[in-house]
């Protein structure tokens, strides 16, 4: 499963020229038996099966000189956001623990002190799409990656907004037309349209979002909206 995506594209030339390095490890590979048996029962009983404590925590113990957080990808963790992501850019590096079947042993998670963290609120089959994401969101932030750093600082969630629409040519395209303002050559008005129509969009469609950027907006004198309400 892995590097998958990330063997590809932007992130795939970073991996293969050093700009980040990723190593992976088969938890089958610490079971105990002939079987190669990593989960059993849930204690308590219950539907499916828990990854054993003494098996994760043998794999864990294999990787536990490297730099970094151990997170395990969890629909019950933290939610992954921008913010969260930024730190982990500026981590040495981090160990993420990918689960099947019910889950985790919690014993285990307790133990080496794991940070459980959710791509969504939703319910996958493994954590393995899951840390790709993750791995994809810190990749790209990784001085080197992106190529133009202008790109990042304009997208979604990086200056806590939704981002605004995009257009190219050709100018007209079945009788759509690219807003004037974006061909006037004139960056300050081009700056304030693109500001005004990321507000509207994250106040429309993530009323959390725009409710923090306000908050955040009026606890930095001079940032904000281009035209006030």
């Amino acid at each position: 499963m892995f590097p998958g995506s990330l063997g590809q594209s932007l992130a795939g030339r970073a991996l293969r020229s050093g700009l980040w390095s990723l190593e992976t490890v088969d938890i089958r590979d610490f079971a105990r038996d002939k079987h190669r048996s990593v989960d059993d029962t849930p204690s308590g009983g219950g539907a499916g099966m828990v990854m054993r404590p003494d098996v994760v925590d043998a794999a864990l113990a294999s990787v536990e000189d490297r730099s970094g957080p151990v997170l395990y990808l969890s629909p019950r963790g933290r939610l992954l956001d921008q913010d969260f992501v930024h730190g982990l850019a500026g981590e040495p590096g981090v160990t993420l623990l990918c689960g099947r079947y019910e889950g985790v042993d919690q014993r285990v998670l307790e133990a080496r002190n794991v940070v459980e963290v959710s791509v969504g609120d939703y319910v996958l089959s493994g954590g393995e799409p899951a840390a790709l994401v993750l791995m994809d969101a810190v990749v790209r932030l990784l001085p080197g990656v992106m190529g133009n750093d202008d790109s990042g600082r304009e997208e979604s969630f990086e200056q806590g907004l939704l981002e605004y629409p995009l257009y190219t040519r050709p100018s007209d395209w079945q009788g759509r037309e690219v807003p004037e303002v974006l061909t006037s050559g004139h960056h300050d008005n081009i700056r304030l349209w693109r500001l005004a129509q990321a507000e509207e969009i994250t106040k429309a469609r993530r009323p959390d979002l725009w409710a923090r950027y306000l908050k955040r907006r009026n606890e930095v004198p001079g940032k904000g909206r281009a035209d006030e309400e």
